[in-house]
């Protein structure tokens, strides 16, 4: 099996992962097919060739227009110095404007200006001696340089975007997880959450870039044994935050990473690296024994003592070459179950709770007719979720519902090996779901994608899982 390994030994963030993806091979064309379409105006991307620590790395450049760059940003508060003095021009305009400028913990709910994302246009690409690609994006969208978007509206932005089925969903997982690692860090629903960074465009385009990459890489397995960060504080739009930002460590305790603290002053796990982790990672254990396919090396833009690379592996392990699908590839985790019996709500009340337990994260959910004592009619609430969304999901069953208790269970189960894929049909792309069994490979159709193309295309949802087939006995 070829899997991606994300080696963060100086930390991760959107615009290093891109460069990293694109140097290990991600198709160009649907990079520039997707971001071309990215229904809002005011940007330009850059892929070029730079030089860090004298090590030849790729890099991903996302420049805004002066209608659209935010002119607040001061370097000189990166460590939370109020009094600090830019050193010199070279040390400013080399700090990651990311995306290293992607500062998502600057949202802002008060409508207020950022003052962590730099200026594009002052980049200094003193180190550039390759320029891959220079595009302008021309597409016409009226809003005010200082936007501020809301979930449904970075939603609605990526759904128009052009890309598969497959790198939309994973686009609008990554920008879930980091709306509910705000919504945390803030204390609100994540549709409350009105996002100024994460939801400027240059962080739009990075998402949306690490997932169309992400995809046309095909691979089955995404490994990220840790995650290195650095220490002190960074001055943002709230005022002067701990490393890792409140984001970032929600994000890393919410999905359980590995996090090593590096002796170095500054923030080298951004948000949107973070969460674009969290979306990939099916594991955090290397093989024992492998072999390297490819090698992608992905330049950031802050200068620290340790060079900002982030090294993207393509490798195949050497026990699962000779043995590819076996009884050893099942792999194993616990959930958390919670049941609830109910005998005074409506069938609309439980519909509805159903959504929103589904909409926030629960694995399944499902309610089925029971008899109480005194042979009540009533209703089981059935609700499987990781551990670590127990507590949401019990607070949102006693918030839409009538119950006054809820058992719950911690299970274990086994799991087959599974990726994520797209089967081209004669209607469109579908997005299904592929899982290894000792008898090889089975494909499951994804239901929003095949029920979404139906209506797009006019046809029964049934004759898109007829192509579906149909295609992949032409694949096999």
């Amino acid at each position: 099996m070829k899997s991606l390994y994300l080696e963060c030994n100086a930390g991760i963030s959107g615009d290093m992962l891109v460069a990293a993806l694109l140097d290990l091979g991600a198709d160009k064309e649907a990079l520039d097919k997707a971001l071309q379409s990215i229904p809002a105006k005011g940007f330009e991307y850059k892929i070029s060739r730079v030089s860090k620590a004298g090590v030849d790395c790729c890099d991903f450049d996302v420049i805004l227009d002066e209608e659209h760059a935010n002119h607040d940003h001061d370097m000189a508060f990166l460590h939370g110095n109020g009094d600090a003095v830019v050193h010199s021009h070279e040390h400013e305009h080399h700090h990651d404007h990311e995306h290293e400028h992607d500062h998502e913990h600057e949202h802002d709910h008060d409508h207020e200006h950022s003052h962590e994302q730099e200026h594009h246009h002052e980049h200094d690409h003193e180190h550039c001696h390759e320029h891959e690609h220079d595009h302008s994006h021309v597409q016409h969208e009226h809003h005010h340089h200082h936007e501020h978007r809301g979930l449904q509206e970075v939603i609605a932005i990526i759904d128009a975007t052009d890309m598969s089925a497959a790198a939309k969903e994973l686009a609008l997982k990554i920008f879930d997880i980091i709306a509910d690692a705000e919504a945390k860090a803030h204390a609100v629903e994540k549709n409350a959450v009105h996002f100024h960074e994460v939801g400027a465009i240059d962080s739009i385009v990075d998402i949306v870039a690490i997932a169309v990459c992400a995809n046309s890489l095909g691979v089955e397995n995404v490994i990220v044994p840790e995650l290195c960060e650095g220490r002190g504080t960074v001055r943002c739009q709230h005022g002067v935050l701990p490393v890792p930002v409140p984001a970032t460590a929600n994000i890393m305790q919410r999905f359980g990473f590995n996090v090593r603290l590096l002796p170095v002053q500054g923030e080298f796990v951004t948000p949107t690296g973070a969460a674009a982790a969290a979306a990939l990672m099916t594991t955090d254990e290397l093989p024992q024994s492998f072999k390297i396919l490819g090698i992608g090396l992905g330049a950031g833009k802050r200068q620290y003592e340790r060079p900002s690379i982030l090294r993207a592996l393509l490798i195949e392990d050497n026990a699962q070459k000779k043995n590819s699908v076996n009884s050893n590839a099942l792999q194993t985790d616990c959930i958390c179950q919670l049941q609830s019996d109910i005998d005074d709500c409506s069938g609309e009340l439980l519909g509805y709770t159903l959504e929103r337990l589904l909409a926030s994260g629960a694995l399944d959910a499902h309610y089925q007719p029971v008899f109480m004592k005194k042979s009540r009619p009533a209703w089981e609430l059935t609700v499987i979720c990781r551990e670590e969304d127990r507590a949401k999901m019990e607070a949102l069953i006693f918030a839409e519902t009538t119950t006054i208790g809820i058992r719950r269970a911690r299970l274990e189960r086994t799991v087959l090996p599974r990726r994520r894929d797209v089967v081209h049909t004669a209607y469109g792309d579908v997005a299904v779901k592929r899982c290894l069994l000792d008898s090889g490979e089975r494909c499951y159709v994804e239901y929003d994608s095949a029920a979404k193309l139906a209506q797009e295309q006019g046809v029964p949802l049934q004759d898109i899982y007829l192509a579906v087939q149909l295609a992949q006995k032409n694949i096999n």
